[in-house]
Order: structure tokens, then C-alpha cells, then sequence
């Protein structure tokens, strides 16, 4: 097995982050809990969400958690695709707009 920066296991000791911090700990995944409860969203569409963010934050464990989730859920392959291709064309738009803080720096300091 080739050695990563991330251990995969680690993403099942999750749980453990109560332990030096009971009370927050708890009521994250309290309110974890109740985000991805059916609501105005399915549940599916909220894990559809959950993995294209997962993506745009690059969080390793949340790929694995939410692609898995995915095929639990019926996802296809190519609805998770088009979800991280969508999470990436809003990550380049809002890199790119921050250009335009340059552009207008450029001209008031090139006057």
C-alpha cells in the first residue's frame, strides 16, 4: 500500500473528536445530522451536494465518504462527474472574478 498524506482510516475515527471536546463535538454531529435529514432537498440530492463541495474544499475524506454514499443512493457516475464539474466551474469563476481586484489595483497604481 503506497503511503498518503491522508490515512484513509483515519476518516472512520471521525467519531473520536468528541472525545477532547465532548459537548461541541456533539452538537457538530447533532447538527450534521440534521442537515442531511430529508427536508426541502432529498437526502440524495444533499449527498450529491455534499460531493461536489468535497471537492471544491479538497477534503480526501469527504470524497470517499460521499462518493460511497453516492452509489449508496443510486447516483450515477456521471451525475457525480457532472456534480464536481459544476462545484469546479464556480471555484474558476470565483478565482477569476478576484481579477478584476487586480485589474482595478494595476490601473490605480499604473496612473
Amino acid at each position: 500500500m503506497s503511503k498518503t498524506y491522508y490515512n484513509p482510516d483515519d476518516l472512520r475515527k471521525f467519531g473520536e473528536i468528541t472525545e477532547w471536546s465532548e459537548e461541541l463535538g456533539n452538537k457538530f454531529f447533532d447538527y450534521y445530522g440534521k442537515v442531511f435529514e430529508e427536508g426541502a432537498l432529498s437526502a440524495r440530492e444533499k449527498s450529491l451536494i455534499a460531493l461536489a463541495v468535497s471537492h471544491v474544499v479538497k477534503c480526501p475524506y469527504c470524497i470517499d465518504a460521499y462518493t460511497k454514499d453516492g452509489l449508496q443512493r443510486g447516483i450515477t457516475k456521471e451525475e457525480m462527474m457532472e456534480a464536481v464539474h459544476a462545484g469546479a466551474a464556480i471555484e474558476s469563476g470565483a478565482t477569476l472574478v478576484h481579477g478584476v481586484q487586480m485589474m482595478n489595483k494595476y490601473d490605480k497604481l499604473s496612473m
